[in-house]
């Protein structure tokens, strides 16, 4: 989606915001004002997924996953002896979407907390309706503007930052200092070229030669073309399946010899049918549950990520994806928060903030006031593609 599409889906959100001021109007006493009501009853989760759409290939495994978890809490007695009853919405990959499912989760649904969206441009459009009612949102997905100075909404998808140290160290450790981007024109994508020119410059680390592709995008011919004309010593792909699979197609068919970066957005078995062959070889900082059957038994993270892995085998018939693991995250770092506060808004909002040493299966995640992240680079591993699978990179 283009920039000014973003800025006019975020102006809807902020005027949607303003209706929910009589959500808001109790503040801090508005979990007080529902008295009895903050510690009996159901607990009303919302959820926001791109469930169609560009992010459909995230939104599905990501409503699976909340959907068998949630189903777990509750066959296990709920939360404090309380039923999770969610309420999904499809913002069909829009700005405009999340923003109206989002209002009507919080005005007519009058949930306790949101989780969504997967995707960054949704994300950003629910940040200020979910600010304005003072209700904590847990997004899915990765843009740090998600929660930069936000109050009321957390994440649970690696910051690109992060992703880009990662990326950054192996660029380093391989001599490469003049990189070219191809990147996707939604949220996702905006500012990494200019993050990766200030992430790398200590290492001495350009950018070259900036392209942009929309998320739906199926040709990518001219930006290869153009990447290929700049005589990189690297290419970065920033974007997410399906796209991202062609573009690594293209990459290859238009001759392309220098290696190849993606982003931690390709963590999905959608992204190695489209890629195919040409996948091989790349290198993508991604959590450990793509690479969970090679990490060292006392990982911190290898339970977790192993029983998750078999939970969702056994119930889908098919292996998770990395966002079906910030979905995990997203739910059960909530339910976590649930346990000690309740659905008081403002006690819920301090639980997750108090989120300390927590491990999931993007990584460990300690939240502070002043990170709703919670994750380092640490949470990364280098893994390439080696005939279809995905390996630790050497």
């Amino acid at each position: 989606m283009q920039r000014s599409m973003r800025l006019v889906s975020f102006g809807l959100a902020v005027g949607l915001a303003t209706t929910l001021a009589a959500c808001s109007e109790s503040g801090s006493s508005g979990s007080s004002a529902s008295g009895s009501a903050a510690s009996t009853g159901d607990i009303k989760i919302g959820v926001v997924l791109d469930i169609t759409g560009a992010g459909a290939s995230l939104g599905v495994p990501e409503r699976q996953t909340i959907e068998m978890l949630a189903d777990q809490v509750n066959a296990a007695g709920g939360v404090n002896g309380r039923k999770v009853k969610l309420y999904i919405e499809d913002n069909q990959s829009t700005e405009d979407g999340a923003a109206k499912a989002t209002t009507k989760l919080l005005t007519t649904e009058k949930v306790d907390v949101i989780i969504g969206a997967s995707r960054t441009g949704p994300s950003l459009a629910m940040r200020p309706i979910a600010e304005k009612a003072e209700k904590p949102m847990v997004s899915l997905a990765a843009n740090a503007k998600i929660v930069d100075g936000s109050k009321w909404v957390f994440k649970t998808a690696q910051n690109d930052r992060v992703v880009l140290e990662k990326m950054v160290d192996d660029m380093k450790a391989k001599g490469i200092t003049q990189v070219a981007v191809a990147r996707d024109a939604s949220g996702f994508g905006e500012g990494i070229p200019e993050m990766l020119a200030d992430v790398g410059k200590a290492a001495g680390i350009t950018v070259v030669k900036v392209e942009k592709f929309a998320p739906d995008a199926t040709d990518f011919t001219s930006q290869m073309t153009n990447l290929r004309a700049s005589n990189p010593q690297a290419v970065l792909i920033w974007g997410i399946p399906p796209a991202a699979g062609l573009a690594q197609k293209a990459y290859k068919q238009l001759g392309l010899n220098v290696p190849v970066y993606q982003s931690h957005g390709i963590g999905n078995q959608a992204f190695l049918d489209t890629a195919g062959d040409t996948a091989d070889g790349l290198r993508a900082p991604l959590g450990r549950m793509l690479v969970a059957d090679q990490l060292k038994a006392d990982d911190p993270q290898k339970p977790v990520v192993t029983k998750f892995i078999s939970d969702f085998k056994a119930k889908y018939n098919a292996n998770p994806s990395t966002f079906a693991g910030h979905a995990y995250d997203g739910f059960m770092i909530t339910v976590e928060a649930l346990k000690k506060a309740g659905t008081d808004s403002a006690k819920l909002r301090d639980a997750l903030e108090a989120t300390s040493k927590w491990p999931g299966v993007s990584g460990v995640f300690t939240m502070t006031p002043t990170d709703h992240s919670g994750l380092t680079k640490d949470a990364l591993v280098m893994v390439t593609v080696e005939n279809k699978a995905w390996k630790v990179a050497g």
